[in-house]
C-alpha cells in the first residue's frame, strides 16, 4: 500500500511548503500538493483560492505576484508560498508527486515544468474539464479523478474516471467502499483514498482493497500491505 503525503503531511507540517514536502519525501512513497496560478502568471503551490488561512495576508492568490507571495509568511515558517517549480526541484525525482490542479487553464503550464528525469508524476483534479485538458496536454502522464461523492455516487465516479482515461481513482474515505474499489480495479485503475489520519483508517482501507492512502500524517500501514 502506497503512503502519499497530503500537502506534505498537513497535520504534522506546514502544508504545501518546501519544508513539508522535503520532510515528507524522507518517509512517504509520494507527495501530493495543490497548484494554482498567481497574479504574475507563475504556478504556485497553495490549496485555497485566497492566502487568508495560511499566511499573514489576505486576498485572492490571483491578486499576488510571485514576488508578493514569496514575501509572505506561510503558517509561521518564515517561508513564502512556493512556486511549483521550486517544489518539483525539492522533491527527489524517485519520489512520486501528485499535482492537484485546482484551476482550469494550468494543465499545459504544469506539464511544461516537469523535468525529463521525473518519472512518477500524476495529474489529479476534481474537475472533469481540467482532467480533459491534462489528457490533451500530456496523454502519457497518468491522471487521477478526485471525488468525495458530492457530485455523483462512487460507482458513477468510476465511470467518470473511465471516460477520462484515468489511471487512478482518488475517492474520499467514505466513498472508497469495497464495491467502488472493486469496480475501479476491474476497470484497470488503482485506488488511493483520502484523507487518512490513523492506522485504523489505513487498516480499514486495506481491507477494502485500496492501493494507497493519501494521509495528513505519516501513519503506519498494515504490515500485510507494506
Amino acid at each position: 500500500m502506497r503512503l502519499i503525503a497530503h500537502r506534505g503531511f498537513a497535520a504534522t507540517a506546514p502544508e504545501n511548503t518546501l519544508q513539508a514536502v522535503t520532510e515528507a519525501a524522507e518517509v512517504a512513497d509520494g507527495v501530493e500538493v495543490d497548484v494554482r496560478r498567481c497574479g504574475s502568471g507563475e504556478l504556485v503551490v497553495i490549496h485555497d483560492e485566497t492566502v487568508d488561512r495560511v499566511t499573514d495576508a489576505s486576498g485572492p492568490v490571483s491578486s499576488f505576484t510571485r514576488t508578493d507571495l514569496d514575501a509572505l509568511d506561510v503558517l509561521d515558517t518564515g517561508e513564502g508560498v512556493p512556486t511549483l517549480a521550486a517544489v518539483l526541484e525539492a522533491v527527489p525525482a524517485h519520489i512520486g508527486i501528485t499535482l492537484d490542479l485546482k484551476e482550469s487553464g494550468i494543465a499545459a503550464d504544469a506539464v511544461a515544468l516537469l523535468s525529463e528525469t521525473r518519472q512518477q508524476v500524476t495529474l489529479s483534479s476534481r474537475s472533469r474539464e481540467v482532467l480533459a485538458a491534462c489528457r490533451d496536454a500530456a496523454p502519457e502522464l497518468p491522471r487521477a479523478y478526485i471525488t468525495d461523492g458530492s457530485d455523483e455516487s462512487g460507482t458513477d465516479a468510476v465511470e467518470v474516471a473511465i471516460d477520462l482515461d484515468c489511471a487512478f481513482l482518488h475517492p474520499s474515505l467514505d466513498v472508497a467502499t469495497e464495491r467502488v474499489v472493486a469496480e475501479a480495479h476491474r476497470a484497470g485503475m488503482s485506488v488511493n483514498a483520502w484523507t487518512v489520519d490513523t492506522p485504523a483508517d489505513a487498516e480499514t482501507l486495506a481491507e477494502r482493497g485500496v492501493d494507497g492512502v493519501i494521509a495528513d500524517r505519516p501513519v503506519s500501514l498494515p504490515e500485510s500491505r507494506q
